[in-house]
């Protein structure tokens, strides 16, 4: 069994050979891959696990990459395989309108104000190193329409047929051949919307501004259905995920009606999409508690979610029962990761009937903390290997 039909037969209800796919989450947190260095891990393993946004922007040669990016997994899969997981290829694609170079906008004695890397103005205080919003990509409909015009321009520059084979192509005979999964990682309607207004702007314009936010949302779809399935059609990702990021500790943060008209209402026009391209499944990033929004996110074809926060109450023993057919990659509490082996034993013991059920990949419930040692996170990982073991076990 390749580490391709692995991953497959562990999320689509199958039994797999030998054991379930093991990887991780999502790609590491920088603190943490810098506590592994000190700690013994080759610095060229830790460092090439570099977050998405890292060296993308700014004076880099290769500046398709900043949207067709792709380079930027292997150092993430170098580093995973190193520990121990399945190689997991990740990759991503990024609107064209969502890269601008860093740059300082305004420079006094008592603050600084920068141009980020999404656009958005940010002010840092004097003496202080945290940086706060200032000023929104957009907050008018003459905003959006100049950004839109230039990210016509980015479309035309970087996302031409030639350069999206140049970026994913390389992978597909690795990944035909089974050496690795695929997961590819794109922005959702709920998520662009507000980067580009700044949180609160966001909430009132569902009521206030609902054109453009449908506009906004239109836009993306039309990117998604001509650029992005052109990726789907070349490599056929084992997963597509969805980042949105829609709920809160004390759960959602819209209504499912609002859920359904301004998320769900696009999910259905691109999903069924993404299956006839070739995507296997299609999944949701979202922290927090979204369990009111779960079967809205079903009726609009979601096939699972991911990480599964358990400290926002996310219980997947629970959802599962709940919901039988629903999908999930994450859940395991990553901060029993650092109290050592008798936490991290008791951690896979609750999350064991969801195993052994089938449709889930096991993996800490977002990035593993930096609090985690090396040696704890290498018993972790040991341990995962063995119970995935079970993976399927249930299943008739």
């Amino acid at each position: 069994m390749t580490n391709r039909e692995r991953e497959q037969a562990t999320l689509n209800f199958k039994r797999p050979e030998g054991r379930g796919t093991v990887a991780e989450t999502f790609y590491p947190w920088v603190l943490t891959t810098n506590r592994f260095k000190e700690e013994g891990m080759p610095a060229e393993i830790a460092d090439g696990a570099k977050d998405i946004t890292n060296n993308i922007v700014g004076n880099k040669a290769n500046q398709t990459e900043k949207y067709l990016a792709v380079e930027w997994g292997q150092g993430v899969m170098e580093y995973e395989t190193y520990l121990g997981f399945d190689p997991v290829r990740r990759i991503h694609f990024v609107l064209p309108f969502r890269r601008f170079e860093e740059k300082i906008v305004e420079e006094t004695d008592e603050h600084i104000i920068k141009q980020d890397i999404y656009g958005r103005q940010v002010i840092r205080n004097a003496g202080s190193d945290l940086e706060l919003d200032y000023k929104p990509v957009i907050e008018t409909q003459e905003d959006w329409d100049r950004l839109k015009e230039h990210a016509d321009k980015e479309l035309e520059e970087y996302f031409t047929d030639e350069q999206i084979e140049a970026a994913y192509g390389p992978l597909v005979e690795g990944h035909e051949r089974g050496d690795y999964s695929v997961r590819l990682n794109i922005e959702g309607f709920f998520w662009v919307p507000r980067e580009l207004m700044g949180i609160e702007a966001h909430m009132f314009a569902f009521y206030d501004k609902p054109e453009l936010m449908h506009d906004i949302n239109e836009y993306i779809l039309k990117v998604y259905q001509t650029k992005l399935l052109k990726v789907i059609d070349l490599i056929r990702p084992d997963v597509v995920y969805f980042m949105e990021d829609l709920s809160g500790k004390n759960g959602s943060m819209v209504s499912p009606d609002c859920f359904d008209e301004f998320v769900g209402a696009y999910y259905k026009r691109l999903i069924p999409l993404f299956k006839e391209h070739g995507a296997g499944n299609v999944f949701v990033d979202t922290d927090g508690d979204f369990a009111q929004l779960i079967p809205n996110f079903m009726a609009a074809g979601v096939d699972g979610f991911l990480p599964m926060d358990v400290n926002a109450g996310m219980d997947i023993v629970a959802v599962r029962e709940q919901f039988p057919t629903l999908k999930f990659i994450g859940s395991f509490n990553k901060l029993e990761i650092a109290k050592g082996p008798e936490a991290i034993d008791r951690e896979f013991e609750r999350i064991l009937p969801v195993i052994r059920g089938g449709g889930y990949i096991p993996g800490a419930d977002h990035q593993v903390a930096p609090s985690a040692s090396l040696s704890d996170y290498k018993y972790y990982i040991s341990k995962l290997k063995e119970i995935m073991k079970q993976a399927g076990a249930d299943l008739q």
